[in-house]
């Protein structure tokens, strides 16, 4: 009988290492149970270079006016964060989501990305 079949893709067609029916209980059918065995060779998931960590010029804080910028920038934008914040009942993830992008801009604002 050829009604015991398997179908599968084109593309995995050469995966297939062994093809056999299981002949089990009787249940009143001229169909098996067919089992495969595939061997398959998966690729790894490369993620791109947009999740590099950003690294900013923290040489820049040496100098005493790139410093006191960089602190009036940042304590400009957590007291306008404190008040947003005393405005709205946030949860912690927020709280944190926030506080985490105001340091960020302004490092990004004030220092500069670091280069290679």
């Amino acid at each position: 009988n050829q009604i015991d079949h398997i179908c599968i893709n084109k593309k995995f067609r050469r995966t297939i290492e062994d093809v056999r029916t299981r002949r089990g209980t009787d249940i009143a059918s001229d169909h098996h149970l067919v089992v495969a065995n595939l061997k398959l060779k998966l690729k790894k998931n490369w993620t791109t270079g947009q999740t590099a960590i950003q690294r900013f010029n923290t040489a820049f804080l040496r100098d005493t006016s790139k410093l006191n910028e960089f602190k009036i920038t940042l304590n400009n934008r957590f007291q306008a964060l404190q008040d947003l914040l005393k405005e709205e009942e946030t949860t912690m993830e927020d709280n944190w989501k926030s506080i985490k992008e105001a340091l960020t801009s302004t490092c990004q604002e004030v220092l500069g990305l670091k280069k290679h």
